[in-house]
Order: structure tokens, then sequence, then C-alpha cells
């Protein structure tokens, strides 16, 4: 089993690079997984309590569970990963995804590198490297149509914990990466080498899997 490990900050496009792999290689070869899921349970917590969490520092996950995972996905065991609700900052009491083993596992997450236990378990260790700017318009875009936050608290947010975190954590993790691609999903070279780079471990020199 080959386990990829897709890092990058908030909006630099880590999942359409995942995605993107993941339809070349086709979705029956591959088991994805997306760091988002492995936020914390917060159901003991009030609303209030919720919104003061810091949910762009390391501390917000659960990687203990996730390490868990991908162990036990080596071991070709199915996991069922919770599912997080992000308009109630906690997990589904009753929800969860049926994850079976594959040859190859792609997880994407903001601390995908930060986290040693989690890069220990890594193979391929990729870095998404895009312009702030970027990240900054699509975060807005996709906090305000995905998860009905408004213009104010998703500035309140970015400044107050998304950028600090990312210089703290997100940015110096860049350093454990085996490959950099700027610009993420618009980078066709970048995803067209880790593609290949799949391909070989999956299929090897002859064309065959194995």
């Amino acid at each position: 089993m080959l386990i990829i490990g897709i890092a990058g900050g908030t909006g630099s496009g880590k999942t359409t690079v995942a995605r993107s792999v993941i339809e070349r290689l086709g979705t029956d070869k591959v088991t994805f997984i997306s760091q988002d899921n492995y936020y914390k349970d917060q159901s003991d917590l009030s609303m209030a309590e919720r919104l003061e969490v810091n949910y762009d520092h390391p501390f917000a996950f659960d990687n203990e569970l996730l390490v868990e995972h991908l162990k036990r996905l080596k071991e070709r065991q199915t996991v069922h990963v919770p599912v997080y609700d992000f308009t109630v900052y906690t997990r589904s009491a009753t929800e969860t995804i049926e994850l079976k083993p594959n040859n190859i596992v792609i997880i994407e997450g903001l601390h995908v590198l930060s986290d040693e236990k989690v890069r220990e378990l890594l193979d391929i260790k990729v870095f998404v490297d895009t312009d702030p700017d970027v990240r900054i318009l699509r975060r807005v875009l996709r906090d305000i149509e995905e998860r009905g936050r408004s213009i104010q608290s998703i500035h309140d947010q970015y400044l107050s914990t998304v950028k600090p975190m990312h210089e703290a954590f997100i940015e110096p993790s860049k350093k454990y990466a085996d490959l950099i691609i700027p610009e993420g999903g618009h980078n066709v070279v970048g995803i067209e080498l880790l593609s290949i780079l799949t391909e070989k471990y999956l299929y090897g020199n002859n064309g065959n899997a194995e």
C-alpha cells in the first residue's frame, strides 16, 4: 500500500490535486481521506464555546484517530471515518463514511505534514504552494457558499487564527515535502508528475498491477 499525503494552506488546491490524481488512476484504485473529517468532536461544548476554538491549530484535529485509521487501512481493514458538520462545529452523532483499503491511499489536509506521527506513515509527501491572495479568495467563496459564514466572521477568523497558524505550522511543514506543487490544480505538470510516480508504484515497470 502506498500512502500519499497532500498538505498546504487553506484554499491552496489540495483537494483539486488529490481529485486530479484519483481521476487519472481510477476511483476504484484509490482510497481518499480528508483530514477535515477528523476535527475533534465537540458535542460536549456549547455553541458559544465551539465558536472560540482555534480550528486552524493542529490540536483541533483528532490525529490519534487518523493515525489509527491509516494503520488499519495498511492492515487491509475497513474503517469508518467521522462526518464533521461545519455549520454546527461538531461531528455527526449518527453518520460515518465507510472506507475500504486500497493499493493507494491519498490523504489531504492542512496539517498532514505538521504532525510527526501522521508524517511517519506517508510514503510520498506533497505540499501545494499557492499565493496567499488566491487562497484567501477561495476560502471566502467556500465559507460563504458551503458553510453559511458572513464576510465579517471570515475576516476575523483569517486575521486571528488562519494567517498566524499558517505561518507557525503549515508553511514550515513544507520542508518535509518530497514534492512541492505550486498553484495547486492549475499546475498540470506537477499533477502529472505525482500521477506518474503513483502509477509507477501501482503498475510497476511492466504495466501489471502489483
